[in-house]
């Protein structure tokens, strides 16, 4: 029989964010954490002191993998090509990891990567000559927007949204909402179509007015 490798704090966290994957993070107790790793509650407190603990553990973890494939930028790079790198790569994350995206900001006590995370954005912001209140503001509306994204499309029936589409239709008649039936023939029934997609589109719209924003305050 194969030996388990050793019970680390970097294990205990790696199982926790693999049950709440799989099981949602309302089934992340110590006692189903301790089940899956093969072990008994009591061994999962020699490494995390608390239930909190471990979930100011996984959202470091999370925080971890955002940004982690993106290449270091060039020195041709603009801001807007750094920061829609970093929201398309905080969106892929969030997509594996769903559960996490209501506690990504609730944690008191925060780990290195995602204070590196947090400063690496700003750091981007700033060097692009972003004033920090404007850095700060224009911070917040991008994670609103990657956060609710995930959580919208998370809630969509990804599977086959035009028939999903189709079954809401057949519940009310077409001449109470025309505007929902244009929008569901005309765009969300066609072949193809994936709520997803309109990511990036959305995305650009907020570049197109922080750069804006960023204009009417840079020195002429």
């Amino acid at each position: 029989m194969p030996k388990r490798d050793p019970l680390t704090r970097d294990r205990v966290l790696r199982g926790a964010v693999t049950l709440a994957d799989a099981r949602g993070i309302a089934a992340l107790t110590i006692r189903s954490l301790a089940d899956g790793l093969g072990v008994k509650p009591m061994a999962v407190y020699h490494h995390v002191a608390s239930k909190e603990e471990i979930l100011d553990g996984i959202v470091d973890l999370v925080f971890g993998e955002i940004g982690a494939g993106i290449e270091p930028p060039a020195p041709a790079d603009g801001w807007r090509d750094q920061v829609r790198r970093r929201a398309a790569s905080a969106r892929d994350v969030l997509r594996r990891h769903p559960w996490a995206v209501p506690l990504l900001e609730s944690r008191t006590a925060p780990g290195a990567a995602t204070l590196r995370h947090h400063d690496t954005t700003l750091a981007v912001l700033r060097r692009a000559g972003f004033p920090v209140a404007l850095a700060a503001n224009a911070y917040a509306l991008l994670d609103s927007y990657v956060y609710g994204f995930v959580i919208q499309e998370a809630a969509l029936p990804s599977d086959d949204p035009g028939g999903a589409t189709a079954d809401i239709m057949g519940s009310f008649r077409p001449d109470e909402y025309p505007h929902l039936v244009e929008m569901a023939v005309e765009h969300i029934m066609k072949p193809g179509y994936t709520f997803g997609a309109g990511f990036h589109f959305g995305l650009d719209l907020i570049l197109d007015g922080l750069e804006q924003a960023l204009k009417r305050v840079a020195p002429p």
